[in-house]
């Protein structure tokens, strides 16, 4: 439970149609593995204390009471288990009789939920037996306890509050209006749905489709424990096809045809975070539902969850080529829409044979080509000075000659000096003036280029950099329209990468190549031995760290010591603890003390859904301060 997440489980026991005893006496079994795995809540199928197949069995004296003396025997037994248990049964209230889910926790029955939408179609016929249940709960005595009764039912967790799970049965997940809507509207930030679906063929693809976008659409983890072995073969086959799923992704599944436990890690915290940033998420009708509390012991975990250590790339290569060719098309989208919009017959580029100016000249070229028009008009510019290497010179002039557009070289070393020799800057120094003052150098160059041709000057910086501020004021950080503007330094290489993939023209392909080869430096330092000297890593860090954290401070405001665990966890193997508290620490601080430069970006494309445009995603203070987040990052020191 530390940091947001909570550890469930779907168990699918063998049981025995009609035999309650032994029914109960299989979940115990499976409570106790799931207890030995720190799960705090697990879900049983419909009707398993009595089978999902008795049929008119369901109308014996006998049957009904077997399953209370049963359920009351598991309520002995929950006592000693740090765990709420949802398990389902039959229940006679007042001469009608109901498919009920009964959440026990430490020995008390904290509530009998009933199933609300009755089947009686194909070879459901439930109407035979069971009545649907009320809304509005209402006091009952069950099993010696005083329990609710009735849909309308909220468990929140008192020492976890964004951990409030409601209950649906089977088909209620199926028709048009599920009870979890409202549930979910209500708080709940979990659905637990007791199921006996059988399978036919094909029907599993349907039941994980449904699960799976019930919770994409309701934010929510959903758990799904289906009806399996032992249930009647009379006429149906019951595969135990269990599912745990969160907001849209299915992070686990079991094997059809088998019994057993899943367990999945859900992250309250980020459905929670995920709500108060959608303002289309209404919350409504709390009032007409009955809270009840429980409360569950803190502990650790070993997260049995994955975490991507690339969250803005996906892992599977189809999908990533996928999403290179969407996210291309939205930038040479954008600036299309830009020149078409300007009448702008030219474009300029700064071109130094690193990754974004790369990728900034492709867009440039894919949307010229949308609008045929000749490449010759991108005007890609060269400007060496002290810094600049053979490489990375020789990789910019082939890579614009290959594409067909313009080169143009500037040298500007003599300007550079000129300036230094005005302001009394001493070249020797290799300070931020010697740095700036040839990134501004560079940029007033284009801008006056682009006077010159009637053009527009296209920026090549990233979001990574933006996030970090590691861009020269009004240098490298000023342009006309930003096309790489919300793409992370990681998404960078695999664009150009997929660009080098898919390229026709060999010398193209091999320069593409060795530009992804090259290590990212502004090259404003003077090289070593003719090798950069200036690795921009060495100085602000890792960038697939720094996406890590960009991604989950943006996308779902995370404390940076939950991010710091998620990230110990992530890159694991690769980077010590140690090293993810340092860079962890430097990003905050420059998060913080960098947004003036944010706060007046040049247009550009959104692509993802993390940006940092003060016109759109991200409106920041620049003066905001930093202390509640050092506060955190300082009791983390403590700790590790």
């Amino acid at each position: 439970m530390k940091d947001g997440f909570i550890r469930v489980a779907a168990a699918t026991p063998k049981i025995r149609v009609a035999d309650c005893i032994y029914n109960e006496e299989q979940m115990e079994n499976d409570i106790r593995q799931a207890a030995e795995r720190g799960a705090k809540l697990i879900v049983f199928p419909e009707l398993c204390l009595t089978g999902y197949t008795c049929g008119d069995l369901f109308l014996q004296r006998s049957l009904l009471d077997g399953a209370a003396a049963a359920l009351e025997e598991l309520i002995r037994f929950s006592k000693n288990e740090d765990m709420v248990i949802v398990a389902g049964l039959p229940v006679s209230i007042g001469q009608k009789l109901y498919n009920v889910a009964a959440i026990v926790q430490k020995g008390v029955l904290l509530g009998l939920v009933p199933k609300t939408n009755i089947p009686n179609y194909s070879e459901f016929y439930e109407a035979r037996h069971f009545n649907p249940g009320p809304q509005k709960p209402r006091k009952i005595y069950f099993g010696g306890q005083e329990t609710w009764f009735g849909t309308q039912l909220l468990f929140s967790c008192v020492n976890m509050r964004d951990f409030v799970f409601a209950i649906e049965i089977c088909e209620d997940l199926w028709v048009p209006a599920p009870p979890s809507i409202s549930h979910a509207c209500a708080g709940a930030t979990v659905i637990a749905n007791l199921s006996a679906s059988d399978e036919i063929t094909g029907k599993d693809n349907y039941r994980r489709d449904l699960v799976s976008g019930q919770s994409a659409r309701l934010v929510c983890g959903y758990i799904y424990a289906d009806a399996g072995q032992g249930e009647s073969t009379t006429d149906l086959v019951f595969g135990g096809h269990d599912l745990i799923a969160e907001n849209g992704q299915i992070l686990r599944e079991s094997n059809r045809f088998e019994t057993g436990i899943i367990y999945g890690d859900l992250d309250i915290e980020k459905l929670a975070c995920e709500r108060r940033r959608m303002t289309t998420f209404q919350t409504k009708g709390q009032e007409d539902y009955v809270v009840v509390d429980f409360e569950l012991g803190v502990s650790d975990i070993n997260l049995e969850r994955y975490i991507d250590p690339a969250p803005f790339v996906p892992s599977d290569m189809r999908e990533r080529e996928k999403r290179c060719e969407e996210i291309l098309t939205i930038q040479a989208l954008g600036l299309k829409k830009r020149l078409e919009h300007t009448h702008c017959g030219h474009a300029v580029v700064g071109i130094s044979g690193g990754l974004d100016s790369t990728l900034a000249l492709l867009v440039m070229v894919k949307a010229f080509d949308m609008l045929d028009m000749d490449r010759k008009h991108i005007i890609a510019v060269t400007m060496p000075c002290f810094g600049t290497t053979d490489r990375t010179y020789n990789n910019a002039c082939r890579l614009v000659k290959t594409l067909g557009a313009t080169l143009k070289e500037v040298d500007i070393r003599d300007s550079v000096r000129v300036h230094f020799r005005d302001i009394g800057q001493d070249e020797s120094v290799h300070d931020v003036t010697y740095e700036n003052g040839q990134a501004r150098e560079r940029t007033q160059v284009l801008m006056d280029i682009a006077n010159q041709k009637g053009g527009l000057v296209i920026g090549t910086g990233d979001m990574s950099e933006l996030a970090l501020g590691w861009a020269t004021y009004n240098g490298d950080h000023m342009s006309m329209y930003g096309v790489n503007a919300s793409v992370p330094k990681t998404l960078v290489r695999h664009l150009v990468r997929y660009f080098a993939d898919t390229a026709k023209d060999q010398v193209l392909k091999d320069t593409l190549q060795d530009v992804l080869d090259t290590p990212v430096s502004p090259e404003l330092i003077p090289p070593k031995d003719g090798e950069i000297s200036q690795r921009t890593e060495d100085l602000v860090g890792p960038y697939e760290l720094h996406d890590f954290f960009l991604y989950y401070v943006m996308r779902f405001g995370f404390r940076p010591s939950k991010i710091y665990w998620m990230a110990c966890q992530a890159f694991d193997g690769s980077y010590e603890p140690q090293t993810i508290f340092k860079w962890l620490q430097k990003f905050y601080w420059r998060f913080f003390s960098q947004q003036f430069k944010r706060s007046c970006l040049p247009d550009g494309p959104k692509v993802g859904s993390v940006a940092l445009s003060p016109r759109g995603d991200w409106r920041m203070p620049s003066d905001a301060s930093v202390a509640l987040w050092q506060k955190d990052l300082e009791r983390l020191s403590m700790e590790i």
